[in-house]
């Protein structure tokens, strides 16, 4: 599982998954396209946040890019209430 919450203790046991690492989609623009740039990626998936406008704009820089739809809905919810974290 990759998600930012994996940066904290017991959630790969919450949410029942053999391993995971800590990847959050918390950054801006510049933050994005730096990370981008500097792992070398030739294919993008993008999953949140404005997705077919920042695919597109990957596109117009030679970098295979896509849109992906995923289910957000309820999932930091969820993840508070299991961690005692509020919003």
């Amino acid at each position: 599982m990759a998600s930012g919450w994996m940066s904290l203790r017991g959630t790969r046991r919450r949410r029942n998954v053999d391993r995971g690492f800590a990847l959050s989609d918390h950054a801006d623009w510049d933050e994005l396209n730096t990370v981008i740039k500097n792992t070398g990626a030739s294919r993008v998936y993008v999953t949140h946040g404005y997705t077919d406008i920042f695919a597109q704009w990957l596109r117009t820089r030679g970098i295979e890019a896509h849109a992906v739809k995923t289910r957000y809905e309820g999932e930091p919810t969820e993840m508070a209430e299991e961690t005692g974290a509020t919003s």
